[in-house]
């Protein structure tokens, strides 16, 4: 039996960038990735270490491409002496991913670009993949991928992984990209198919290398809470057919008790540092620590989102924090006319995750109101969202409207 998925999900950012330092260049490391791992999927005999057997058919192929272009043999000499040098400190997943991940945090590109390129090159997505991830057009993926390697090239001469000054520099882009990846993972990826598909595991392998790159960083260490304290609640989101279960439905005895602890403890290392992540965390951490749905501290977890939002006020951040007021609003048997007008005004302004995030939110609340309008609300919805979310949309829309 061949390597399975999960084997090559793992070797996949290790045989990148050990093939990207050793041809100089990260477009023809993942080609050469590629078709190292293409050659392993047609292997008929067994593969030991799959991550060595693919970087040394790689470098065959880099190499026999060079000579095949008449380079001298003292230049194939020295180009795998540097990589050597470039590779050097570097092992394991969890650190290639890392590597990988400085490298598309580049500041000659924008956040866009980045994002593309860390899901495609450190996450293995394929193109079109990410484009339904991120809601855009599959050229505009291809378009952003190109860019950014192309930006890459022009900027950096030939592929290197940052020095630690650097790495230091980059680390607010790299966080950024973790919490992007875990953005999307929650949103779109909540039920992967395979382990190969799962974001949410990409997103806790690089947030544990951040965090191991920079242990006195509190937000680091935040963001890994907030991704460990998601990924504890995930196998308690679905019921038996595989819709996604709202909040207070949950099953809270499936929660992973394991990583539950080891996220809240974290959480609660960086809780009143005052960071984005360290916010988020507590928030997190609230959910986590309420007994049931019904003992859930809404009022608390309002007053973090207003900080939130000052902190960084970004569509998504301030749909959660109208979510946030009007479920405080309802527990405490008080109107929610604020928080639904301003969740109208964000369902047709800013990206478009954070506009379907508005939308759901509407038709929840619609929903908990014993509005009429859930269900219209719910069935247009559900055609643009991914299997279990679409799956309980139907199924509100089928339900009889809720009494407040």
């Amino acid at each position: 039996m061949g390597p399975s998925d999960e084997q090559f999900r793992r070797a996949w950012p290790s045989v990148v960038r050990q093939l990207a330092a050793f041809a100089g260049s990260l477009d023809a490391g993942e080609e050469l990735a590629a078709e190292a791992i293409a050659r392993a999927v047609a292997e008929t005999r067994p593969i030991d270490d799959l991550v060595a057997w693919c970087t040394t058919v790689g470098r065959r192929l880099h190499l026999d491409a060079v000579r095949g272009r008449a380079v001298r043999e003292r230049a194939l000499g020295e180009l795998a002496l540097r990589a050597d040098r470039e590779a050097a400190g570097w092992g394991g997943a969890d650190d290639d991913r890392y590597a990988l991940l400085l490298v598309a945090c580049d500041p000659v590109l924008g956040f866009a670009n980045r994002l593309v390129l860390a899901l495609r090159v450190v996450c293995g997505l394929p193109t079109a993949r990410i484009a339904w991830h991120l809601g855009i057009d599959a050229r505009a993926a291809s378009a952003r991928l190109t860019r950014a390697k192309r930006s890459l090239a022009a900027g950096a001469g030939r592929f290197r992984v940052p020095e630690p000054a650097e790495r230091a520099a980059r680390l607010p882009a790299v966080l950024e990209c973790v919490a992007a990846v875990h953005a999307v993972a929650q949103r779109d990826a909540i039920r992967p198919d395979s382990a190969a598909d799962d974001l949410g595991r990409s997103a806790w392998t690089l947030a544990r290398a951040v965090h191991a790159a920079h242990p006195a960083d509190a937000e680091a260490e935040a963001l890994l809470a907030v991704v460990l304290l998601a990924l504890a609640r995930r196998p308690g989101r679905f019921d038996a057919e595989g819709a996604a279960l709202p909040l207070d439905e949950v099953d809270r005895t499936r929660w992973d008790r394991g990583l539950l602890l080891v996220g809240l403890e974290h959480a609660a290392t960086t809780a009143g540092t005052g960071g984005r992540f360290a916010l988020e965390a507590s928030i997190a951490a609230l959910h986590v620590a309420a007994p049931s749905a019904e003992a859930t501290d809404w009022a608390t977890i309002a007053s973090l989102h207003e900080r939130l939002v000052a902190v960084r006020p970004t569509h998504a951040a301030r749909v959660a924090r109208e979510v946030a007021r009007a479920r405080a609003a309802l527990a405490a048997g008080e109107a929610v006319d604020e928080p639904l007008a301003a969740l109208a005004l964000l369902e047709h302004d800013g990206p478009g995750a954070a506009r379907r995030d508005a939308s759901l939110a509407l038709a929840d609340l619609a929903w908990r109101l014993g509005d009429d309008s859930a269900a219209e609300r719910y069935r247009a919805l559900a055609p643009h969202l991914p299997p279990p979310l679409a799956a309980s949309a139907l199924r509100r829309a089928a339900a009889t409207p809720r009494p407040a």
